[in-house]
């Protein structure tokens, strides 16, 4: 097997630390890892799985000899290094909203769309998107979906080290709600949730509702299908929690969806009653997607209610780019 040499764009932050440890989990051939961060973090020595690590600076040059680039530090850095990594010979797996609505830019949830191809650019799908199409892409193939409505429930790691920090310090305080730092959310997040996660748009929904409309399309090839989202930021630190309703093309027994989800790569059905469903707590120590709460709706023709949980640090973003790039090792 040919060893490879790996990058990883904003290694300091939340995500970055989670892509080095799938990284190493992934059992790819990994000759080299090459940390780059913010300017501020050039230097300093960061402790992982493959020992400590130097962070590097972003350089004219400092992609050559980089077979496979993973970038989580955002849409600006993304616009300016991303084509130049490409340029210097390395394969991008950005994990920004950066390139993923570029007609040339695949975007891949590998359960769902690993066969593409693509320029030197290839995008990690928003968080709370990811887990949902592993989900509902079994259910499209078997009975078709019309249309989609889901609120989530975001953790505050979702927004990243900061939302975290927020958080906890706010527990630190409780109950002197008045010194509460709310300069991350805008609002307290402890004992409470928000109903905005990214900018409001012209129509009222937010981008981070935008995103998860127009990447479901993308991923499921359905440009017609029909998306209403609502996200919303609660006060838990890892796993995001999403209700789903679908109106279906076909009714669907919920047995036999519970069945197919079963059998469905990167998902596992826990529907059996009060004691055994999915909830972010239990994200912390599993990578598939969990489903559970699995019925009919009465609100729709072939209405189908579900609920779907997932380590939104790890599959949600980590997970699936170094899946990405196992896909690329592998020639996929």
């Amino acid at each position: 097997m040919k060893n490879i040499s790996v990058a990883v764009v904003g290694a300091t932050g939340a995500v970055g630390r989670e892509m080095i440890r799938a990284l190493h989990q992934s059992m790819l051939p990994i000759a080299k890892i090459t940390l780059f961060a913010s300017p501020r973090s050039v230097g300093m020595q960061l402790s992982s799985d493959f020992g400590n690590l130097t962070i590097q600076p972003l350089c004219p040059g400092c992609f050559r000899g980089i077979d496979i680039a993973l970038f989580s530090a955002g849409s600006s850095v993304s616009r300016e290094v991303a084509p130049r990594a490409v340029a210097e010979g390395a394969i991008v797996i950005d994990n920004s909203s950066c390139w993923r609505q570029d007609a040339s830019v695949p975007l891949v949830v590998p359960e769902v769309n690993p066969a593409f191809s693509h320029q030197g650019i290839i995008a990690n799908p928003n968080c709370s998107t990811i887990q949902m199409v592993v989900a509902l892409h079994p259910i499209h193939k078997r009975w078709g979906i019309k249309r989609v409505v889901v609120s989530t429930y975001q953790a505050v790691s979702g927004s990243g080290h900061r939302g975290s920090a927020e958080l906890q310090r706010q527990i630190g305080l409780y109950p002197d709600n008045d010194l509460f730092d709310t300069s991350h959310f805008g609002q307290p997040i402890l004992n409470n949730v928000i109903p905005i996660i990214g900018e409001m748009q012209p129509d009222g929904f937010t981008s981070e509702e935008h995103k998860m409309r127009f990447e479901t399309r993308k991923i499921l090839a359905a440009p017609e299908l029909l998306v209403s989202a609502t996200t919303v930021r609660v006060p838990v630190f890892v796993g995001h929690a999403e209700a789903v309703t679908l109106e279906l093309l076909h009714p669907a027994d919920p047995d036999e969806v519970r069945m197919l989800l079963h059998s469905s790569p990167g998902m596992q059905v826990l529907d059996d009653g009060a004691d055994r469903q999915p909830m972010p707590i239990l994200s912390a120590s599993c990578d598939d997607v969990m489903v559970g709460r699995i019925r009919r709706d009465p609100v729709f023709d072939n209405g189908l209610s579900l609920w779907i949980v997932a380590n939104n640090l790890r599959k949600g973003a980590a997970l699936n780019a170094v899946q990405i790039a196992k896909l690329l090792y592998n020639g996929r």
